[in-house]
């Protein structure tokens, strides 16, 4: 069934949410005008009002920069879209303990709760957040949603790492190359931190936060 107006436009929300960005700043992160997704670019001059549509570059750059694929942008346009699914969710603390990863860094045992989420995999999982390093971006309390199969980062990512020593991190990453990860807090009262490849046992994308 092909997208309608209102469909596609809601596909782009979903879209943005799940990245846990604005429309504004889902647009930035595709390379686009801030304003390109504002609700008030959706209707032209007339009676009625003249639908717009966001060109066919758009909606490439946008696909391109959260790494979806078609066939997920059609989903979040859709019902299924509205109907809410659990993930599991931990704390980032609790996550430093051992036997609630398993080999693959997916969530084992009872220590998990669940949250609510418009779309999930079972890849996907939610960390709370614990500490000042991120705020104000994240918060002490807020759920962060990340998707083990969201593994290829590049420098400007928030993201995951879980440490071959144990520890579960937040972070955006400001530094990016084949032997180290840099890892950097929005605190400005936290160092950057780097991190060498060998000590790290995965890593993934942050793709939405949720309060």
């Amino acid at each position: 069934m092909p997208l309608s107006h209102p469909k596609l436009w809601k596909a782009i929300d979903n879209l943005a949410r799940r990245e846990g960005v604005s429309g504004s700043g889902l647009a930035i992160r595709a390379g686009l005008d801030a304003t390109a997704f504002n609700p008030s670019k959706r209707l032209g001059p007339g009676q009625p009002p003249r639908p717009r549509w966001p060109s066919t570059e758009s909606l490439t750059k946008v696909l391109r920069a959260t790494q979806t694929s078609l066939g997920e942008f059609a989903a979040l346009a859709g019902d299924a879209a509205d109907i809410r699914q659990t993930v599991p969710i931990i704390g980032t603390a609790q996550a430093g303990t051992e036997g609630h990863f398993d080999e693959a860094g997916l969530p084992v045992g009872e220590a998990w709760e669940a949250v609510d989420l418009l779309q999930s995999r079972q890849s996907m999982f939610g960390l709370r957040i614990s500490g000042d390093s991120m705020t104000p971006l994240y918060r002490e309390g807020d759920c962060v949603i990340v998707d083990r199969d969201a593994v290829h980062v590049r420098k400007g990512d928030r993201v995951v790492v879980r440490t071959s020593h144990g520890e579960t991190l937040a972070k955006e990453i400001s530094g990016l190359t084949v032997q180290a990860v840099t890892l950097a807090s929005i605190n400005p009262a936290y160092e950057p931190r780097t991190l060498p490849r060998r000590d790290i046992a995965w890593m993934c994308r942050i793709l939405w936060v949720t309060q």
